[in-house]
Parts: C-alpha cells; structure tokens; sequence
C-alpha cells in the first residue's frame, strides 16, 4: 500500500518538480521588471484569480469532487460515472461563467478591496485594474483544467496533471522576453500570458480525457444526486480547504499599505517557500486524497489509518530539512536566483527576510495537505470549515501584532503562524474522533531526523558565509557555491539520517500497532 503511494507521489513529484524548475526559471526572468509599482500591480492582478483557481479548481472543487468521483467508480458503472462528469461539467462552467463575468465587470472594485492601498496611486491601480480585467478569465479555464485532472488522478493518471503547469510557466517566459518588448506597458505582456496559459492547460488535458472515454458532454441537470452532493460538500470547503490563499490574500491587502516593493518581496520569498510545500506537499495530497476516499469507500479504517501515519512522517521528513535548508540559505538563494538587473541587493535583504519567515512554516504548509484529505474523503467538510475560521481570525490578529515590529515579514510570519493553528487543529480532530492513531516508533523517528538536520544545519552554517561575499559573485561563482553547499547539506541529512539507523524499508510501510 505505501510503496504504492509512494510511487505515485514520486511520479507526480517529479512531474511537479519539472514545473517548479521552470517556475524558478520563470520567476528569474520576471525579476529583470525589478520589484516597484508595475510588479506588485501584476502580482495583484495575478493573485486574485489564482487565489479563486484554488477555491474552484484544485481547493474546494477537487476536495468535493474526487471522493464522489472515486465512490461510483467502485459502486457503479462507466454510463453512470460518465454522466456524472457531463453534468459536473456543465454546472461548474456555469458557475465559473458568471463568476468571471463579474470578475471582468467589478476588476476596479476587487483592486479597491484586495490591495485598497493602492487606491493612493491612481497609475498604480488603473494598470492593476487593467491587467485582472486580462487574467480573471484564467479562473474559468483553469478550474476546468482542474475538473480534468481530478478525473485523471482518480483513474491513477497522475502524471498529465501534474505536468499541465508547466505551460503557464513557458507562456509567462515568452511572454517576458519576447511580447513585453514591443508593448507601451512591458509588464502587461505578463497578464496575457496568463490568459494564454489557461486556454493551453485545459486543451493539452482533453485527449487524455478522451482516452478514458470521460471525456465530458457538458449537460445541465441540477438535480442530479453526484452534483448536488458535489455542490453542499463544496459550500464549506470553498472556506475550509483554501485557508492559506484566503490567509495570502490578507497578507496582500495589509502589504499594500506597506513600502513599495512589499507585495513583489512577499511574491519570491513565497515562490521559493513553495518550491517544497509544491513539489512534495501538492504531490502528497494529490495522491492521498484519491487513495483514502476508496480505502472510505471500501469502508477500510484500518488502511485509512495507515495511509495517514504514512503520508505524516513523509511531512516529517521532508519539510524539516527544507525549513532548515531555506532559513540558512534565504540571501544566497535569493541572491543567486533573481539578484539581476533591476532587482536590486536591497530587494535580496528585504526578500531573504520574510523568506525567512515563511520557511518557519513549512511543515504546517504540507500537514494541511495531507490532513485536510482526511476529513474531505470522508466527506466531512464541516470541521475543517470550522478550524479554518479559527485559523483565519488567528492569521489576523497574527498580523496586527507583527506587521508594525517586522513590517513585511511580519505578514509572512503570521501566515506561518496561522497555518500551525491549522494543521494542529485538524490534527487534533483527527484524534479526538478516533480516525487517526500514531504508529508506533514516531519518537524514534522523530530524533533521527532532528539530529539529520541539526547535521545539516551546522555544514549550512559553516558554509554559507556572508551577503556580501554572495552579491559580489558573478552568476556562475554564485551557482557554482550554492550547488555545492545544497549538495553537502542534502548527503548530510541523508548520510546522518542512515547512520541514526533509519532505513529505506522503514518509509515504505508503517509498522503494525
């Protein structure tokens, strides 16, 4: 069971983690803009519609969708599981329809309410206006592109969706060196890319859907038993699942009263806080959520059980070093990553900062993922709404008290906050209701992989050197140290991790209770 699992999570990892190179490669070309008003006008304009695409597409949606989607896959025929995605199909692009419409008319509106800071810079927030009048249609195609992917995991089609970002990520490069160029407004390029990509994501998926004969015929009927149950069990979780983007967007709106430059020092350090949370926390809770709404179905709450513990101690052992690995090398990275043109060494220590802070939060970041899909599978939807809420108001007052003393990274520390109140309160639901119990050798477990880190840290910390030394490299010295130093560290972990006695057989399969 968990070396399956982790087969499909390395295959969609290594997907994701090809998307995520490419998204590094993208971010390094948007840096050439700098970080100023024209940047944080499109990260504005990009946010808002990727903040819903989580909420309509891979969020709340896919919570809804695939454990109903993997109920009539075991209970009923292909007729009835292919009508249900005709009809899935046709309610939520109606739905997302008339949400864009809105989106594309009430673009002044949502700039005044997601980042009313801006309000005192009319050019500001006339190009912020005008660029999500150009995104928001993204939502539209991509929670479709969503609606197939969740189709495709549940038939163990992993890898077509996890690859599907890379064309948002070769749209926003093109868009940057070649189209931006040639328009009175360089960054706008970026806006269309956008646009663009969601289009070519939704059409590279089709065939595959038509090669499981699901591809859909979209036909309304409102009363169909599947959607109705999809459309109340996606209510809440339209809250619950995307706590973290709603969590994001209040950190936009408080960081567009802040300086200049605050959003676009948020945007990178998160993208690089991302790279692990994406390619390991999305793979896992792609592959788990899928996994555990059968093990519901086939009514197992021992395999259930199991498959948590797993998907736990993979959170464990990944986000750890991660956090280690980004607090320690925050400057160097972002120095060696996006220091160019008009980023400037100021913008490295303003980003390395809430980089920082962010990267204290990885682990509640990847719990979320692997927790949230235990109550989603069995079409609970209720607590994690409730827990979100909490972890909301906690993220709010988190950033009252933080954003004076630290500025930006006090926003980006009160996420991170936020999403340990969070996964702590799933975790202890999970608990408390006797669906979850640890395996035993977590202590064990738990001590080989502080020591592993602590091993990495002090190489970390002994190499690393100082910033300055970093922003006088050139690219290639810069590259040539990092890709040293990550390598050490990494073979530390795992040379340490052995030597502590922990071995491949014992990540594959939890031990009996």
């Amino acid at each position: 069971m968990s070396l399956r699992l982790l087969k499909s999570t390395a295959t969609v990892g290594a997907m994701t983690l090809i998307s995520r190179i490419l998204g590094l490669a993208r971010d390094i070309v948007i840096a050439r803009f700098g970080a100023g008003a024209a940047t944080d006008a499109f990260f504005v304009a990009f946010k808002i519609p990727n903040f819903l695409r989580r909420l309509f597409g891979e969020g709340a949606f896919s919570q809804a969708f695939v454990p109903v989607l993997a109920e009539y896959k075991a209970h009923h025929d292909h007729a009835e599981v292919r009508r249900l995605t005709d009809h899935v199909s046709a309610a939520l692009g109606g739905i997302l329809f008339l949400v864009t419409l809105i989106g594309v008319i009430a673009a002044p509106l949502l700039v005044y309410l997601f980042a009313p800071g801006f309000h005192t810079d009319p050019g500001k927030f006339q190009l912020t206006e005008y660029m999500l009048r150009i995104t928001f249609p993204y939502i539209l195609f991509i929670s479709l592109t969503a609606l197939a992917g969740g189709i495709l995991n549940t038939y163990g089609r992993f890898s077509v969706p996890a690859i599907t970002p890379v064309l948002l990520n070769l749209s926003l490069i093109g868009a940057a060196v070649w189209l931006a160029p040639h328009l009175a407004h360089p960054i706008t390029a970026l806006a269309w890319a956008v646009l663009a990509a969601g289009i070519l994501q939704l059409a590279f998926q089709l065939p595959f859907l038509a090669r499981l004969r699901l591809l859909p015929r979209p036909r309304f009927d409102w009363h169909d038993p599947g959607v109705r149950r999809i459309l109340r069990l996606m209510g809440p979780a339209l809250f619950g699942v995307s706590v973290t983007q709603v969590n994001l967007l209040v950190d936009t709106l408080i960081a567009s009263f802040l300086a200049s430059g605050s959003i676009t020092w948020l945007y990178y350090s998160d993208r690089l806080m991302e790279f692990p949370v994406g390619v390991f926390g999305v793979a896992l809770g792609t592959v788990i959520l899928p996994h555990l709404s059968q093990r519901h179905a086939q009514a197992d709450p021992e395999s259930f059980r199991r498959s948590l513990d797993w998907g736990l101690r993979w959170v464990v052992l990944i986000a750890a070093p991660a956090t280690v690995g980004l607090i320690l090398l925050a400057g160097p990275l972002l120095t060696t990553m996006f220091q160019y043109h008009a980023f400037s060494p100021r913008d490295v220590v303003m980003s390395s900062r809430s980089l920082i802070t962010f990267s204290m939060g990885i682990t509640g970041f990847i719990m979320i993922k692997v927790l949230a899909p235990g109550f989603y599978a069995r079409q609970d939807t209720a607590t994690p709404v409730r827990i979100a809420a909490i972890a909301m108001a906690a993220n709010i007052v988190f950033n009252l008290l933080l954003v004076v003393p630290l500025k930006h990274a006090g926003v980006a520390l009160a996420t991170s906050l936020a999403a340990y109140v969070n996964s702590g309160l799933l975790f202890r639901a999970l608990r408390r209701s006797g669906v979850y119990r640890a395996e035993r050798g977590w202590g064990r477990f738990t001590l080989q992989v502080g020591g592993a880190c602590l091993a990495m840290g002090l190489v970390l910390g002994y190499g690393r050197g100082d910033l300055a030394t970093w922003l006088a490299w050139g690219a290639a010295q810069r590259a040539a140290h990092l890709a040293l130093w990550v390598t050490a560290a990494g073979a530390t972990y795992v040379v340490v991790l052995a030597v502590l006695g922990m071995r491949p057989a014992h990540l594959l399969e939890a031990p009996a209770g």
